[in-house]
This record gives C-alpha cells, structure tokens and sequence, in this order.
C-alpha cells in the first residue's frame, strides 16, 4: 500500500528536503509541483523495489540544486511505500 505525503518549502531548502526524502527507505518517488502543475518526477527505486537509485543521486541533486534557485516555494509530494507486512491470523 502506498501513500503520498506533500510537503511546501522554501526554494533554499529544497534540496534539503528531497535529500533527507531519499535516504527513507519507503520512498518510491519524488515529485516538485508549482502551481499544480508536476514539474519534476524523481524515482528513486531501479528495477527491483528493494534497489533503491543511489547511483543517480548526484546528477538528481545537482539537477535540484538548479531548480531550487528559480523558485521561491515548491511543493514536495514523496511517494511511500507501507513496508510493514503484517500477518493476518
């Protein structure tokens, strides 16, 4: 089961949040909207689920760091994944 949480920062700190979003284990996807519009997607798993993209956190971050000087306010919507199987006896 997945949820969406949203989050709005400060263009400064956009980079902070994204960063400290990808080191969460549950989370699938990164996406920036302004204006209700989707600018950004970030996925942050590769094939397999339990792989997560470190590989690509550099031209990812490098990417945000451009993008956080041209906004003044963004919203953060970070897929997470439920990853607490529970038995159901």
């Amino acid at each position: 089961m997945s949820t969406k949480d949203r989050f709005t920062v400060a263009g400064k700190d956009l980079v902070k949040k994204v960063k400290h979003l990808m080191q969460q284990k549950e989370t699938r996807k990164v996406c920036l909207i302004q204006e209700e519009k989707s600018l950004l997607e970030i996925p942050l798993t590769v094939g397999d689920a339990t792989a997560p993209a470190t590989v690509l956190a550099a031209p990812v971050l490098a990417a945000l760091v451009a993008f956080a000087t041209l906004v003044t306010e963004c919203t953060i919507e970070a897929e997470k994944v439920d990853d607490s199987r529970k038995n159901k006896s």
